[in-house]
């Protein structure tokens, strides 16, 4: 079974009533505070880790004393606006002390949706990820509309889960764990430790997205699995209110856990390999030993490029002899790619007039 002892990079999931007071409208310090703490230990531990927290609307409303009630969007994003300022400083502060730099991200649904927005997300998170840093996630509710909106963190969650190649995602409830029947209501309600598949019988016990205990219900939470598992990403939900709930988690507090039957890497590599390839690269024979090593693929090695393609999508790598080599999403657009055939690292910049990547195929991003 999963547990956060062996998490190389996780991703936690923080709802609004655990950070936000719901009477007061206040943060709630006291748990922020041992949540930072977790995310030290853990940091401490070499786990990566990258929090998708609600609360911008929550705080928002408060500092402009808008009503309790159900906002207009436009109070909505408002809100938002004023409320995010309040949540990256909040995170800033309790992380500080422990010498541990926060990051804003926000993101819409449109973002995961959009190859290119989705693959500048990954490499942004990537990199702040390689610094050190410590994501600060949420949906950008300040410009987001039904169309383009989530609508709950807990699929969100997933979905940046998916797009870092977490192997673990924990959403931090109000209750802990999934249980068979509502357990405020149901006194034979069972909750399960471990789940490795989502049967249509478990989908029927999570209810309706409005029921349950928390905001999307349940059904938002077997959503989410759904996403995380198919990836090879773990997922844990467990009670959020606990002080200190993730280093509780990780002694063995009640939760549940949703257990993949693949890794992250395996689960991609999968992915990539289903694509149609929408264009063809051929290599020559350096290039090809380069790439049966575990290499990834430069444009020095590269003798052509066919197809048209955008960057992010799926190319054929083809020896010098026809023989497809592997499949790959391509760093470069066709355009692009075809200027800086055989072409140094170092030479890129002039032909582009722009510092471009190394590889034009990453072997994180190839089949072979």
């Amino acid at each position: 079974m999963a547990t956060l002892s062996n998490a190389k990079r996780l991703v936690v999931k923080i709802g609004s009533a655990l950070l936000v007071d719901g009477a007061t409208g206040q943060l709630n310090q006291v748990w922020l505070n041992g949540l930072a703490a977790d995310v030290a230990e853990l940091r401490a531990g070499s786990t990566d880790v990258i929090l998708v927290s609600s609360g911008s609307i929550a705080l928002g409303r408060g500092v402009l004393g808008l009503p309790a009630t159900e906002l207009a969007l436009e109070q909505s994003q408002a809100a938002a606006a004023v409320g995010q300022i309040q949540l990256a400083r909040a995170y800033q502060d309790v992380l500080a002390p422990h010498d541990i730099v926060a990051a804003q991200v926000l993101v819409t649904l449109e973002d995961s949706a959009d190859r290119r927005r989705y693959l500048n997300s990954r490499a942004t998170l990537e990199q702040l990820l390689s610094l050190g840093v410590v994501p600060i996630v949420n949906e950008n509710d300040t410009i987001a509309t039904d169309e383009i909106r989530y609508g709950d963190n807990d699929r969100l969650a997933a979905q940046v889960a998916v797009t870092v190649g977490a192997d673990q995602l924990v959403l931090l409830s109000d209750v802990d764990g999934f249980y068979s029947a509502n357990p405020n209501g149901d006194a034979n309600a069972v909750r399960y430790d471990v789940i490795d598949k989502i049967t249509p019988d478990l989908e029927a016990m999570a209810g309706d997205a409005g029921s349950g205990l928390s905001k999307g219900g349940m059904k938002t939470k077997i959503m989410a699995a759904k996403i995380a598992m198919d990836a090879g990403c773990a997922m844990a939900i467990t009670l959020g209110s606990r002080s200190n709930p993730l280093r509780q988690l990780g002694q063995g507090a009640a939760a549940t856990w949703f257990v993949p039957q693949t890794d992250p890497q395996a689960a991609r590599k999968g992915w990539i390999s289903a694509m149609k390839p929408r264009g063809t690269i051929t290599i020559d024979a350096g290039a090809a030993r380069a790439l049966a090593q575990g290499k990834s693929l430069l444009p020095a090695g590269v003798t052509s490029v066919e197809g048209t393609f955008g960057r992010g999508d799926p190319v054929a790598i083809v020896g010098p002899d026809g023989t497809q080599q592997a499949v790959g999403l391509t760093r470069y657009a066709a355009n692009e790619a075809v200027q800086i055939v055989g072409k140094q690292t170092g030479q890129i910049e002039a032909v582009l007039g722009h510092k471009g990547r190394a590889a034009l195929v990453h072997r994180d991003d190839m089949v072979v």
